[in-house]
């Protein structure tokens, strides 16, 4: 059966705030524009996860008065903190410049997400949740628009009797917002060679964790990071802390995907962070709410590919404007999106499309420009990484010369016997858990028989390579148990419980072999995350 067909002006692929920002703005400059976001989760929101401490900048010049349509679960910022921990103690540390927090926000994301549509929505823009954006649709080399992957197939990709065909949504203009390592905006990037003279993208996996506790135990507006214990000194990362309103807590971990030991696990570093006596009590008595976790951009300024291709362009994660050393990404993926939609709206118009241009003569450039070499720096440890930021932020003052390249994540994973395996303590199911019971808190809904999203390029390599290798660090990676090896008479074979999956990406990013391919589940499938 024929894919229906829709068109528009503009199709926008990711309801997240990247999108929906560039949605808003089109129609600002023109409300007779037709304007399009699918999003692949059950609910507007619902895949977004983060932190988050929210800098305003971006929302202040698309909705000056944002403040005034009441979003939801924000606490202002009141104090931070920074810290190194060892096994034992906190040592307080001079909170650098970019960490500095005044006038920004604790908020939820994936509900201010959820609010955001909503806005959009009132400016007349079609939002679809639980549309999955499976396909990019191309005439002459041109895209010319996305088609949403088919409804009820079974395992074996035959349709059933609650078989939908998929939808083709054609456009002048497709904007890719999926996020990090978006599907479809990856396959764009290579088919136009995005990345030629960038360097390659890195990656960091954060997880969290929304906790509700005793009263006394959060200040509300309270930001706390630490780095340090009980991340080794060669792997990059650290904690955040955020004391929300209501007596909840937002604590959670990011580590770079770049680590070197195959048998570490983020997953359980992160558990472990919150035995550290000085964090443990003030979770005492409290009850975890939420569990999420997603992969994020590390790479900075050079590793932001070219943006524009025939067609559409790139938004948001989907290229890549974390702003690493500050922590944040919402303001810069939404001021990207605002940018972009100017172009589109030049390009409607018979102009020639300047996002990027505009994109790098804006204070976003400014921003990432500054600091693009203090992650890197990273790459020789803690400390000295630690000696380039300062030189970076006090000296240089980001006006270096020099811009220091990016590694890709997988290719820095030691061997099985190059690297010492790590034992990590069992969960106690008060404070420490295991992935199964943080997976429960996701909400995560896929169909058990539909068609796989996690696919083995080659099936063989996964014990061949990963396992002989490397001790199959997939199954330490994913923070959501997807990965298991079984071992049966005739030898260990690697399991895909696909059902868990929590759409974080991390498989398709740290595979050594990227023998990994994640696909496009069913539109609705995945977490429907609503504390995070």
């Amino acid at each position: 059966m024929a894919a229906e067909e829709m068109q528009y002006d503009v199709v926008i692929v990711g309801a997240g705030p990247a999108g929906l920002a560039a949605a808003i703005r089109l129609k600002q400059l023109d409300d007779s524009i037709s304007v399009c976001v699918v999003e692949k989760a059950a609910t507007i929101g619902g895949h977004i996860v983060s932190g988050c401490v929210f800098e305003p900048r971006a929302i202040n010049e698309l909705m000056p008065d944002w403040l005034d349509h009441n979003p939801p679960n924000i606490t202002a910022v009141t104090r931070d903190e920074f810290a190194f921990l060892t096994k034992d103690h906190l040592i307080e540390m001079p909170l650098p410049p970019q960490m500095h927090n005044e006038g920004n926000f604790i908020i939820s994301l994936s509900a201010f997400t959820s609010w955001l549509g909503e806005i959009a929505q009132n400016h007349g823009v079609e939002v679809y949740p639980g549309f999955a954006a499976a396909k990019v649709l191309y005439e002459n080399d041109n895209v010319v628009g996305i088609e949403t992957g088919e409804m009820g197939l079974d395992k074996h990709g035959q349709p059933t009797a609650n078989h939908q065909p998929g939808v083709a949504i054609k456009a002048k203009q497709t904007l890719f917002a999926e996020g990090a390592r978006g599907s479809l905006s990856e396959q764009v990037i290579k088919k136009y060679n995005l990345r030629e003279g960038r360097s390659p993208q890195t990656y960091g996996l954060g997880i969290k964790e929304v906790w509700q506790v005793l009263p006394g135990k959060a200040t509300a507006g309270r930001v706390f990071h630490s780095i340090g214990w009980p991340l080794d000194q060669r792997t990059y990362g650290g904690s955040f802390i955020y004391d929300n309103s209501d007596d909840q807590v937002t604590v959670g971990f990011v580590a770079g995907l770049d680590y070197r030991n195959p048998h570490m696990s983020v997953f359980e570093e992160f558990q472990r962070f919150k035995t550290h006596p000085l964090i443990k009590k003030r979770f005492a008595g409290g009850k975890r709410l939420a569990y999420g976790a997603r992969a994020l951009n590390e790479g900075g300024w050079q590793s932001v590919p070219h943006l524009t291709f025939p067609g559409g362009a790139l938004i948001g994660c989907a290229a890549g404007f974390l702003n690493v050393p500050k922590i944040k990404g919402t303001h810069t993926a939404m001021k990207s999106g605002m940018l972009a939609a100017e172009g589109a709206y030049e390009f409607l118009n018979g102009e020639q499309n300047t996002y990027q241009s505009k994109l790098e003569h804006s204070w976003v450039a400014e921003e990432l420009r500054a600091v693009r070499n203090i992650r890197p720096g990273f790459r020789f440890g803690l400390w000295a990484g630690l000696a380039n930021a300062a030189i970076v932020t006090y000296l240089t003052k980001g006006k270096e010369t020099w811009t220091l390249s990016n590694h890709a994540d997988h290719e820095q994973t030691l061997t099985k016997s190059e690297a010492k395996p790590i034992s990590y303590p069992k969960p106690d199911g008060v404070l420490t858990f295991d992935k199964l019971s943080s997976v429960y808190l996701c909400n995560v809904e896929h169909r058990e028989d539909q068609p796989k999203h996690l696919v083995l390029k080659n099936p063989d390599l996964a014990i061949a390579n990963s396992y002989h290798k490397y001790a199959s660090p997939e199954v330490r990676y994913c923070p959501a148990n997807v990965y298991e090896i079984v071992q049966e008479p005739s030898g260990p074979r690697l399991q895909i419980n696909g059902a868990n999956c929590i759409h974080c990406k991390t498989c398709d990013i740290k595979d050594v072999d990227q023998n990994i391919k994640w696909v496009v589940p069913e539109g609705g499938s995945g977490p429907n995350y609503d504390r995070t």
